[in-house]
């Protein structure tokens, strides 16, 4: 009996509510809200109604309900809804926020977020793709210069070796002609290393005087010819002399010109002092 009493206050008051609403909902319509739009208010109050059955649905209590229990909750909804509407702003021309236009505030508030969100993250990827950036550029420019500096070693260990190398190369030999000009000068280079004197003009005075010039020159008349020893060469050099005074470098052939001159300047040095000083047969 106490569920009775109960219920039968709850659908009371559900059509008290209801006719209020209705009232007050027809003097917004009337008087107050002319200027907005009475079926968006309408589809809102039938929207809200039917989530309620809805959801009581889903939940499994407005299927247990009896047929006045649901009648009353229908009233009840409809009342709520009337309520809602009466308690919107009672002054003509004042912006009016429905729960639609609160919910798209509410979106957009929640986008707004989502942007600054985006900018910030977007901002920080730029500044860890900049850090990257200038870390990939420092460590090109570090394999650079290590690089310029792997070279440059290459190059001062070439120009060393090739400095060694030059060292140790012999000079190339000095070419001569092959006549009494060059003869003369090729001793001369081999008598300098071995620190035998004679001048140009020395040698060159007695080789005329003694052979005319001809290396292949030989007397067959003097002392020297009849004891069997004929002088030979430029200078008129006997074997005996030449074999004492051969000097290592030349050949070893007493009708070779260069050895017959270094071999005759080495006697004379010994002897006369200098070839310079000898101006006869000697």
């Amino acid at each position: 009996m106490p569920a009775l009493k109960n219920f039968t206050a709850l659908k009371n008051r559900g059509h008290d509510k209801l006719k209020n609403g209705q009232e007050k909902l027809r003097n917004l319509r009337d008087e107050k809200l002319r200027n907005l739009d009475y079926d968006r208010f309408k589809s809102l109050g039938y929207d809200q109604f039917k989530s309620l059955g809805q959801t009581r649905l889903a939940k499994g209590q407005f299927a247990r309900l009896s047929k006045g229990q649901k009648y009353s909750a229908g009233v009840a909804a409809a009342g709520a809804t009337a309520i809602v509407l009466a308690l919107a702003p009672a002054s003509n021309g004042d912006d009016v926020k429905t729960p639609q236009s609160a919910g798209s505030a509410v979106s957009f508030s929640v986008k707004a977020a989502n942007v600054e969100g985006q900018k910030a993250s977007v901002s920080e990827q730029s500044v860890t793709a900049a850090k990257k950036a200038e870390g990939l550029k420092r460590k090109v420019e570090a394999a650079k210069k290590i690089e310029a500096e792997r070279k440059a070693a290459k190059e001062r260990e070439a120009k060393k070796a090739a400095s060694r190398s030059a060292q140790r190369k012999p000079a190339a030999k000095p070419s001569y002609p092959n006549n009494l000009d060059g003869w003369i000068r090729e001793a001369r280079d081999i008598m300098k290393k071995h620190g035998i004197p004679g001048s140009y003009n020395g040698i060159h005075r007695n080789i005329i005087r003694e052979s005319g010039g001809d290396p292949r020159a030989i007397n067959n008349w003097d002392i020297n010819a009849r004891n069997g020893v004929p002088s030979k060469g430029l200078l008129q050099v006997i074997k005996p002399t030449f074999d004492r005074y051969h000097v290592q470098g030349t050949k070893y052939d007493l009708y070779d010109p260069v050895a017959n001159i270094v071999a005759a300047c080495n006697y004379a040095a010994a002897r006369y002092g200098s070839m310079d000083n000898v101006n006869s047969a000697y």
